[in-house]
């Protein structure tokens, strides 16, 4: 049965390893494809958003909107 479910695992984890072919690391390395493209304007829109709404939200940083921080 271990050897059955231990099988079934490493056929499921090897079809995830594909490697990708030279010409096609052109389209992985687009921009479109970062999970955050413009790290900069992301910052500054939590920014922004944080100080209309006067408190932080899910992003990690703490305080509130007294400015007690």
């Amino acid at each position: 049965m271990r050897t059955a479910a231990l099988g079934a695992w490493l056929a499921v984890v090897a079809c995830g390893c594909v490697g990708a072919r030279p010409w096609e690391r052109e389209t992985l390395a687009a921009p479109a494809m970062m999970l955050e493209p413009d790290p900069l304007a992301s910052a500054t829109l939590e920014h922004v958003n944080a100080y209309r709404e006067g408190s932080e939200g899910a992003s990690g940083g703490g305080g509130g909107g007294c400015g007690c921080n």
